[in-house]
């Protein structure tokens, strides 16, 4: 059983290429009752996704990376709408989509997306589109070990629809992108770059939608995200915003080890998970240090925190929580100090962190002299990772970025700001180090709280000089006459070809009016 911290190392992996998402080098009812069925009509609801991205530069918050040409591919869902993943049109500035066997392309828009389940839904411009392509029938029930599976898509290599085959190799409930866990199909059919969002069929119904294959030396390991997962998204997504999937996210080990069993005086009949640290602190979280987790909604927990879905499949037991969860609790049973107890535990859409996700946003930035400011993300963070000696070097002078990666924000701290990248080059920066990287911590004494606070500092001050400290050991502060750093902004914005000093909600603090 994996804890909090686990799942997050899991998902750094994700992050760093392990899973290669395949764009890139329920008991809910089925889609249409009505849906044609048969190979020829599949072929004619699956399409290919042109789409133009420009991803954030996490070191450049002024700008964005240069633009790049994906092709992807799609499947037509109930609702006039494209099914497809979120991987593939995420940061997309224009997306287009092109049926089997047809020349003319038809222009689309995002109309909801969930990178944490990576599964997003396009509208097209021109919805007589769909006269002629009517949405598959869905599958109500998870497939068996197995199974035979069609993969249908538009992998690089040629231009036509590809369709490859291979049987159900694996059923897991696994981290997909940080915190979001959900169910994943492995199967053993080809998944190639350009797959993603396609479908995954088996006896004409279809099963999931691919969107990634195991990187490295590993051959015919593809991955699909089941029926069960976009039932999740689609009616989340129905009343028009998506709050994401309710999850556990308490500290949690296996209870394999005889000392800690002999420890907690458990009789052998008992089996779960224990409660590690949990989510909360507070009297009233019914979770406390050391209770053992037993059974969720009436299933046992097994000592690894499996459960039995069939007697070819064993998940994790967080798998139910998004099954039982009622009015935003779960119940459990457990074993507090050698007794037996029911609890509704409440469980959230969401875990905020100090360090979060962008989620299809650019990140925040303001330029004050030679220096800019930025809030850290998840994307700054995968940029650092690829150097590793200045990680090591974060590690070393316990930089927040290393020590607060995980944490949520406090009173204290709503979020990191940091300076992404080299000073600009001025005579103001003269003699000082260069603090890219840096997370700061105060202004002329006053404890940096988020990125907004930080511009309204800088906006209210009249003290002669601005002294930055940065939350670090050992490194300098940074002392800068405050009159020649408000001058000397709009120079080194026209010398560096930059066209605003801040992104538009920086702006808005910056020139509004300083609080009485």
């Amino acid at each position: 059983m994996r804890s909090s911290i686990l799942r997050f190392a899991l998902h750094a992996c994700v992050i760093a290429g392990v899973l290669l998402p395949a764009a890139w080098a329920g008991n809910a009812p089925a889609a249409d009752s009505a849906a044609p069925s048969g190979a020829g009509a599949i072929e004619n609801s699956v399409v290919k996704i042109f789409a133009t991205v420009r991803y954030p530069a996490p070191f450049r918050p002024w700008t964005k990376q240069t633009p790049r040409d994906i092709t992807a591919s799609g499947v037509v869902i109930e609702g006039d709408r494209i099914l497809t993943n979120a991987h593939a049109v995420l940061y997309a500035s224009d997306i287009q989509v092109q049926a089997t066997k047809e020349g003319d392309k038809v222009s689309a828009t995002v109309a909801a997306v969930a990178p944490g389940i990576d599964l997003a839904v396009l509208k097209l411009d021109d919805p007589s589109f769909f006269r002629n392509h009517a949405p598959i029938a869905r599958a109500s029930t998870l497939p068996q070990i197995k199974d035979p599976v069609l993969v249908y898509g538009f992998p690089e290599g040629g231009d036509s629809l590809s369709i490859t085959k291979g049987i159900v190799s694996r059923i897991e409930f696994v981290p997909y992108n940080f915190p979001t866990d959900g169910l994943r199909i492995q199967i053993d059919a080809a998944i190639n770059p350009g797959n993603s969002g396609g479908p995954a069929i088996a006896g004409n119904e279809m099963i999931g939608l691919a969107f990634s294959r195991l990187g490295g030396d590993a051959e015919n390991i593809g991955y699909i995200i089941p029926n069960e997962e976009i039932e999740l998204f689609l009616r989340g997504i129905a009343g028009g915003h998506y709050d994401g999937k309710p999850a556990i996210y308490d500290e949690l080990q296996t209870l394999e080890n005889t000392a800690l069993r002999s420890f907690l005086k458990l009789d052998k009949s008992v089996t779960g998970v224990v409660v590690h640290e949990p989510y909360r602190s507070n009297a009233g979280y019914p979770l406390k240090e050391w209770d053992v987790i037993t059974q969720i909604a009436g299933t046992p927990i097994d000592d690894e925190g499996m459960i039995s879905l069939n007697p070819d499949v064993r998940l994790s037991f967080l798998y139910l929580v998004q099954k039982d969860v009622r009015n935003g609790k779960v119940p459990l049973t457990i074993v507090r100090d050698g007794r037996t107890m029911h609890i509704e535990l409440p469980v959230s859409h969401e875990r905020p962190l100090l360090i979060p996700y962008l989620v299809g946003d650019y990140p925040s930035y303001f330029i004050y002299g030679p220096l800019v400011f930025s809030k850290a993300t998840s994307g700054f963070l995968a940029a650092l990772s690829n150097n590793a000696r200045l990680l090591n070097s974060l590690s070393a002078i316990r930089s927040p970025l290393v020590t607060e990666r995980a944490d949520p924000p406090s009173a204290d701290r709503q979020e990191l700001v940091v300076v992404p990248s080299p000073f600009f080059p001025n005579k103001l920066a003269e003699g000082y180090a260069n603090h890219a990287g840096s997370v700061v911590y105060s202004v002329n004494g006053t404890r940096v709280r988020s990125l907004a606070q930080l511009v309204a500092l800088l906006r209210d001050l009249k003290d002669e000089y601005v002294v930055i400290e940065f939350d670090n050991r050992g490194g300098e502060a940074v002392v800068f006459p405050r009159k020649e750093m408000v001058a000397a902004t709009d120079e080194i914005l026209t010398d560096n070809g930059i066209r605003a000093q801040g992104s538009p909600d920086m702006m808005a603090i910056w020139q509004g009016k300083a609080a009485k």
